[in-house]
């Protein structure tokens, strides 16, 4: 099932894809259940926001795909490599990436990002499927130079609009082979499969549980394939996760 929070003008409301339309929720469905009303609109009528607003936090995972490590000078680390984005950096499908002033080389980086649908902590592997709501996608865009000048990602990563996240959420999602893919101005960039992840998202999050508690709606990256690069002004980036769709935003 995929979940939309969209919005026709006014407050953000949620609803089901269905086909070209929408079938809208009473609520939002991370609380409130998949109940509908009688309204469908149709899906070229609606602007599609970020599927999600973590609550908390956006919690991210570095140098879990081997090539991207190595591409970076890097090796992938034994155990999951966690920082963190605030949600301040969250913005949705069509909105624009903004590159700041303070950075010369602003990069893209397409990503699975899971959506916690309750509160988790300790979780274990086995049980990690149950605190899921489901997926999305997103790019975990950075800002490279001050990523190497810092010593530590904070600023890098965490600049307003550096978390694209979207276009829905996809709830009946099982992490697999499928393909994940990012274009700039349509030529493919990055082109990889989810089973490459060197830790599964499984022990992603029964390792992030262990360390912070997860809330409904907190968002947590699963790394990136290798192929990252520079965006400029007027380019646009587009993220493809096979079985969940294409989040494409403009650059400047």
């Amino acid at each position: 099932m995929k979940i939309a929070r969209f919005s026709t003008g006014g407050d953000p409301r949620f609803g089901i894809v269905d086909d070209d339309e929408i079938v809208v929720l009473r609520g939002d469905p991370m609380f409130n259940g998949f109940d509908t009303t009688e309204e469908r609109i149709p899906l070229a009528d609606v602007k599609l926001l970020a599927p999600v607003i973590p609550r908390s936090k956006v919690v991210a995972v570095g140098r879990n795909y081997r090539e991207h490590a190595a591409e970076l000078g890097n090796e992938a680390p034994a155990e999951p490599l966690l920082f963190l984005k605030p949600n301040t950096s969250v913005i949705g499908p069509g909105d624009t990436i903004v590159r700041p002033q303070q950075s010369s080389r602003v990069d893209f980086e397409g990503e699975l990002a899971i959506v916690i649908g309750s509160i988790a902590k300790n979780v274990s592997e086995a049980d990690a499927a149950s605190v899921v709501f489901g997926y999305t996608v997103a790019n975990d865009v950075t800002a490279r130079d001050l990523q190497e000048k810092d010593g530590q990602w904070a600023r890098a990563k965490g600049f307003d609009t550096f978390c694209p996240l979207g276009p829905v959420i996809e709830t009946e999602f099982e992490v697999a082979s499928q393909g994940i893919e990012t274009r700039v101005n349509g030529e493919v960039r990055q082109s990889g499969r989810l089973d490459e992840m060197v830790h599964s998202v499984a022990s992603v999050i029964a390792y992030a549980s262990a360390v912070f508690t997860l809330l409904p709606g907190d968002v947590i990256l699963t790394g990136t394939p290798a192929g990252v690069g520079p965006i400029m002004a007027g380019d646009t980036v587009e993220v493809t996760v096979e079985g969940i769709g294409t989040l494409s935003n403009p650059v400047r």
